[in-house]
């Protein structure tokens, strides 16, 4: 990978604006990632009890600070350089990270910091309060690299931006925006102004930055992004199609089968557990089941996965390691034999 040349204006900034934000040119890398820019000063302020944000694109959540291998090392960094580490791994290091992560968390995504042990300096332990699951009452729980992490609050704004493209850029606040890194469908921040183009936003640490309004839902705060209707939904879901894949992944550079239907849930308004099982336990049953409902599969009882009806007798899904996200008849074999019925989230 080629490493880009700072712009002289940049270098001649103070160290400490160095620390919150710098910028590469555009055509400086084979890898898009390689024209990133820190967003967010790294680990700021964390402290035991309190809320922290992601600083970072897509933070994964690890089971520990011992589960990551030297290939996920581009995952850990700050820049998260997401798109290198999903290129690197193998099939085989993608179907391990089974048992070594379980979610991930969105640039701005807000956790609540359980402990900051001196055992395993550089790592702060989390929960995820948007995501719910049986394992923890106050939300997801994990392992999170301090460095992805910040404890400034986010700007107060009446107006978010919300991400309702695959991916798009985040770009510096200037009047030649440069890419600063590339974000993911869900991904919500504080608008603070409008151009004809772009519509100004405030990132994680208080870094101005801005966004292609034809990439983003701009709505009012506490508002679902897009109308949470049944078309809706699917027409989401369906944006994914040829998505590879990941265990954990619940952003528009992977998901697993449940990522992909809590976080295109979540931009519509309607929070649901964050996996397939609890999914199955919550809403209500739908028989015969209609677009934008969940259908459930299990072995010996146990739900595994997870798909959204589009109608007209088909779903879509994320299907496992190896493969894309995808739209195939519900009677597809393998799948008809493990059916374990769907549920509603929609009247």
């Amino acid at each position: 990978m080629r490493v880009g040349v700072l712009r002289s204006s940049v270098l001649a900034l103070s160290a400490a604006l160095l620390a919150t934000v710098f910028v590469v040119p555009a055509s400086s890398a084979a890898r898009p990632e390689a024209t990133q820019a820190a967003a967010a000063p790294a680990g700021g302020s964390l402290r035991v009890g309190e809320s922290a944000w992601a600083s970072v694109s897509v933070a994964t959540v690890w089971r520990s600070p011992e589960s990551p291998r030297p290939v996920d090392a581009p995952a850990l960094k700050n820049p998260a350089q997401i798109e290198r580490w999903l290129d690197d791994m193998t099939t085989d290091q993608r179907r391990a990270l089974g048992g070594r992560s379980d979610t991930q968390v969105l640039l701005g995504d807000r956790v609540v910091v359980v402990a900051l042990p001196a055992s395993s300096p550089g790592w702060a332990q989390v929960v995820v309060p948007s995501q719910s699951t049986p394992q923890d009452e106050r939300g997801y729980p994990g392992w999170v690299p301090r460095r992805q992490l910040t404890g400034e609050p986010p700007a107060r704004a009446r107006q978010h931006a919300t991400v309702v493209s695959r991916l798009t850029w985040l770009r510096s606040d200037a009047r030649d925006p440069e890419r600063l890194m590339r974000i993911s469908f869900g991904t919500e921040l504080p608008v603070v102004g409008t151009t004809p183009k772009f519509v100004r936003v405030v990132a994680p640490g208080g870094v101005p930055a801005r966004l292609s309004l034809k990439a983003v839902s701009v709505h009012s705060a506490g508002a679902p992004a897009l109308p949470p209707t049944r078309a809706h939904l699917v027409r989401a879901a369906k944006m994914f199609q040829g998505l590879p894949y990941l265990w954990a992944g619940t952003s528009g550079f992977g998901f697993d089968c449940s990522g992909l239907t809590s976080l295109v849930y979540r931009v519509h308004g309607i929070a649901i557990p964050r996996d397939s099982s609890p999914q199955s336990e919550n809403g209500a049953a739908a028989a015969p089941p209609r677009p934008g409902d969940l259908q459930f599969y299990a072995t010996d009882g146990k739900v595994h996965h997870v798909s959204m009806y589009v109608g007209h007798g088909q779903m879509v899904h994320s299907p496992g390691t190896g493969q894309t996200v995808e739209v195939i008849a519900t009677s597809t074999p393998g799948y008809a034999e493990e059916y374990s019925g769907a549920r509603q989230y929609l009247p």
